[in-house]
């Protein structure tokens, strides 16, 4: 029998917890909920995640799957597909998108002054791109891009040295990568590395 931690409980004991909580009564996440709380519908979207389940069918069947360890993993208990799915439509995501904001800056101060270049640079250096993510058309009509196809775009800023992203804007399929540019805060002396979409 399993005397420790399992690996998953171990990886999310370093998600600060209190600012979670946080954002959740920030965004009112967790109001009128009784059992599947926002905790819980991270929980369950991560290991599935992790886990490289393809779809919430597939999540939720193999959390199923494995009742009997759920509590020690911290989920609890096992949910339907239609919780998960209800969940992940109504709840704010301005929420995880707090949580992501306050990983990356915890990160950075962990990897300041590392750096997995080849080259000894003193300045910032930053990786600028994009990519197309394609959707269904007939599930996400928002994002139409052309007659049969649905897409959003991913726009990024990276910090060479650490890999971690240091600006995110998810847009509509059909933004040009160069109006993204004028979001971006450009730090000077730094040096910026981008191709020529």
């Amino acid at each position: 029998m399993n005397q420790g931690k399992y690996v998953f409980a171990q990886i999310f004991e370093f998600v600060p917890r209190n600012d979670f909580l946080k954002f959740v009564k920030k965004y009112g996440g967790d109001r009128k909920t009784c059992h599947f709380s926002c905790w819980n519908q991270f929980l369950c979207m991560a290991f599935g995640q992790l886990t490289h389940r393809e779809s919430l069918s597939d999540t939720v069947m193999c959390i199923g799957a494995n009742t009997k360890k759920l509590y020690h993993l911290g989920i609890g208990r096992a949910i339907s597909k239609s919780t998960l799915s209800l969940s992940n439509k109504k709840r704010d995501w301005r929420i995880y998108r707090d949580l992501a904001l306050s990983l990356i800056s915890r990160a950075k101060e962990l990897y300041k002054g590392d750096s997995q270049l080849k080259v000894d640079i003193k300045d910032n250096v930053f990786i600028i791109d994009s990519s197309t993510i394609d959707l269904s058309l007939s599930l996400y009509p928002w994002a139409k891009f052309r007659k049969a196809k649905a897409t959003v775009k991913l726009h990024i800023k990276m910090d060479a040295k650490t890999s971690i992203p240091d600006f995110i804007h998810i847009s509509d399929g059909k933004i040009h990568d160069v109006k993204v540019l004028d979001m971006i805060v450009f730090l000077a002396g730094a040096f910026y590395v981008m191709d020529r979409g």
